[in-house]
């Protein structure tokens, strides 16, 4: 029985990484079929709302979804779609490898770490920011609570035994927010001693953003909060060549979705110049979710393959000289050779 899964094209540039990463898919015979959904500017021309409960019940029902990048549109009476779909699904994992691959810009050589970030709770939540009448003065709470944090870190261990990783590094603040980053750093500890193959470090943010730029490879599985993890991810992404190499997965009890995390990039829509990379590596963690690991060996194999055989077929960001179709067509080449 085939995988349906759902698919949200995305503004600006999604559609054309989309249509280029489903051909891939295709080609690597992975026997999905596909539900395309409304969501973001086309939704909010079409239906009036940025999700419309159509697609909700769909990405439910499929429990898979791969997802384009989405424009929220700036203003009041407008909610991060990201932060939504986190929420009514309870996405409460948001796992960002940042790994590094030949022929790109990138500063390092040999990076491969895992950001672990909590996505449901933290700063990020919209109950408890206001601002007074006079606009002098704006309120945000910081949420965190015991079970969120176990189940965040709880994670970031067992993925990390899973994939045989050897370290788990928390982040937190707990030297100055002692309440709710305290309070996280404290259950990290107590899960920690469940794991002891696995070790554990604790590191304050502010040293830990600067070591990852001093030696990213002392870190291997970073555990964090929502605000932080959302800086950390995007600062590992600029170690192996930028946003356009950066996946992301929010994993779910029930739902998992699947999405690049760079912007929708309006100012290239239309023009073939889009890099399909950052959802075609999301596509390969959407793989491995599913257990198709071998598929997965396969694609990442290709990508790789394509970057140091034939670099000029990548896109211009990536140093090549290719579209985002002919970027396609290379690696689609690639796995039929391999």
């Amino acid at each position: 029985m085939s995988q349906t899964i759902a698919v949200l094209k995305g503004d600006g540039i999604g559609p054309e990484i989309m249509d280029a990463t489903l051909r891939i898919l295709d080609a690597l015979d992975c026997g999905f079929q596909y539900e395309f959904l409304d969501a973001g500017l086309s939704a909010l021309e079409k239906h009036g709302t940025l999700i419309p409960q159509e697609t909700l019940d769909a990405i439910e029902r499929h429990r898979i979804a791969l997802k384009g990048p989405l424009t929220t549109p700036i203003g009041k009476g407008f909610s991060s779609i990201n932060v939504q779909l986190r929420l009514h699904y309870d996405l409460y994992a948001n796992v960002r490898p940042a790994i590094s691959f030949p022929g790109t810009r990138a500063r390092y050589e040999d990076i491969d770490v895992l950001t672990v970030r909590e996505n449901t709770e933290g700063a990020y939540l919209a109950e408890g920011q206001s601002v007074s009448e006079d606009g002098e003065v704006a309120n945000a709470t910081i949420r965190i609570t015991r079970k969120g944090s176990e189940r965040i870190v709880r994670y970031a261990f067992e993925l990390a035994k899973q994939r045989g990783r050897k370290k788990v590094t928390a982040v937190h603040k707990a030297n100055i927010i002692k309440s709710s980053s305290g309070l996280f750093l404290d259950v990290a500890r107590e899960v920690a001693k469940e794991y002891p193959t696995i070790e554990f470090q604790e590191m304050i943010v502010d040293n830990a953003c600067m070591q990852l730029v001093m030696d990213p490879h002392q870190f291997d599985v970073i555990v964090t909060t929502n605000l932080f993890g959302d800086i950390i991810s995007d600062l590992c992404a600029g170690l192996v060549g930028g946003l356009g190499l950066a996946p992301g997965s929010n994993i779910g009890a029930k739902v998992a979705v699947f999405e690049a995390v760079h912007g929708s990039a309006p100012d290239i829509a239309g023009k073939g110049l889009a890099n399909p990379c950052a959802l075609l590596l999301a596509a390969i963690d959407m793989l491995d979710h599913m257990t198709l690991h071998d598929k997965a060996s396969q694609l990442r194999g290709a990508i790789r393959g394509v970057l140091e055989s034939n670099p000029a077929a990548a896109t211009p960001d990536l140093g090549g000289k290719g579209s985002t179709d002919s970027f396609a067509d290379a690696i689609i080449a690639q796995l039929r050779t391999a």
